[in-house]
Order: structure tokens, then C-alpha cells, then sequence
């Protein structure tokens, strides 16, 4: 089991804690990591662009001039791809992008990434979390403390005040234990996390 250190949120060390292997020392799998990031990013697509095509454009029914004697190229139509104004020729439709991974995969992925997040020491946990009101200073004080720019705060529960205290920090988010996705954590340098937050991640992707 790997062994990091505890926190508190003036920044001092207060302890340690050990971390199952089973969730924080798998062995890392590179390609469904990738997968799990493209997979996100692909449902997030819209898939709402669209082009005409010259079936779809409006005008050019009418040859623009005859076939013979005039020196030009032939021409049967005004909206051509090649004419100015002419409709496109492999125009995007509107499509769905997104595709499925298996649950042990996304699981498996996950996985990895926190593995990763120890091996490199931009986990850091916490012995607590909470503010008796909603200031973004307090928030800042504690990032401060522990000298982290880019975080990832993993929220264990119901925490309103951590949230919107954090919410207009930039390069920052808050996201509960069951949102919790690859990407983001690839997204932001550090992950931080309470103690009661490793067990329920523990608890869930065990």
C-alpha cells in the first residue's frame, strides 16, 4: 500500500495514510486512459453542424450559358461546388459522435489515473475541508497553503460552502466523489482530497 502524507488546511503535514492498492496502486493501462479522455470529450460534441450541399442551396437552376461556342468551360449550374456561392461539396450533417466504453474499462481507466496522480505526488490529501461561510479567500488561503495552482478538489458529500467558495478561483474545480472522470484529473495539475474522500473513492471504484 503506498503511504502519503495528511494535511491540514494551514498546510502543515499532521499525519499519514494509506491508500488501497485496489483503487490507488493498479497497474496503469495508457490506452484506456486515453480512451476514457476521447470517449468524454466525443459525448460533450454537440454534433449540430451543418453546410448545404447544391441539392440544398437556393438558385442556379438555370444553365448559365449554352453548352457550345462560347469559350467557356461547360457549366450546368450556378451553385456548383466550384462557383462562388455553390454548395459544399462533402458538407457535415448533423451526427452524434458519441460511443460507449464498458464499465470495467471506464473503471479500469479511472483507476489509472489516480494511480498515476500518486506515483507523480500531485495527490494531496486532506485531514478536512469545510468553511463556516462562502468567501473565496478562505478558499484561496488554503490553495495558498498548500502551494497549488491547478487543483482538482474532490468533494466528499454535500459541501455548499467549499463549493461556492472555490467556484471564481481560476483553474480550479470542485466535483463530488460521483462525477469524478478521467479527464478532469488529467485536466488539473494536483487532485485534493479529504481523508473521508479517499475512503468513499475507495469505497466506490474498489
Amino acid at each position: 500500500m503506498a503511504n502519503v502524507s495528511v494535511y491540514n488546511m494551514e498546510g502543515s503535514e499532521v499525519g499519514t495514510m494509506e491508500l488501497s492498492d485496489a483503487v490507488f496502486g493498479v497497474d496503469v493501462n495508457e490506452h484506456l486512459v486515453h480512451l476514457a479522455v476521447v470517449q468524454q470529450l466525443a459525448n460533450n460534441r454537440q454534433g449540430t453542424q451543418k453546410a448545404k450541399t447544391r441539392s440544398e442551396v437556393s438558385g442556379g437552376g438555370k444553365k448559365p450559358w449554352r453548352q457550345k461556342g462560347t469559350g467557356h468551360a461547360r457549366q450546368g449550374s450556378t451553385r456548383a461546388p466550384q462557383w462562388v456561392g455553390g454548395g459544399v461539396v462533402f458538407a457535415p450533417v448533423p451526427r452524434d459522435y458519441s460511443f460507449k466504453m464498458n464499465r470495467k474499462e471506464k473503471r479500469a481507466a479511472l483507476k489509472s489515473v489516480l494511480t498515476s496522480r500518486v506515483q507523480e505526488n500531485k495527490l494531496v490529501v486532506l485531514d478536512d475541508l469545510k468553511f463556516d461561510e462562502i468567501k473565496t479567500k478562505s478558499m484561496q488561503k488554503v490553495l495558498d497553503a498548500l502551494k497549488l495552482n491547478k487543483a482538482l478538489v474532490v468533494i466528499d458529500g454535500s459541501n455548499d460552502n467549499v463549493v461556492l467558495s472555490a467556484r471564481n478561483i481560476a483553474d480550479v474545480k470542485t466535483t463530488p466523489v460521483n462525477t469524478l472522470n478521467v479527464y478532469d484529473i488529467l485536466k488539473y495539475d494536483t487532485v485534493v482530497v479529504t481523508k473521508a474522500g479517499v475512503a468513499s473513492i475507495e469505497e466506490v471504484y474498489a
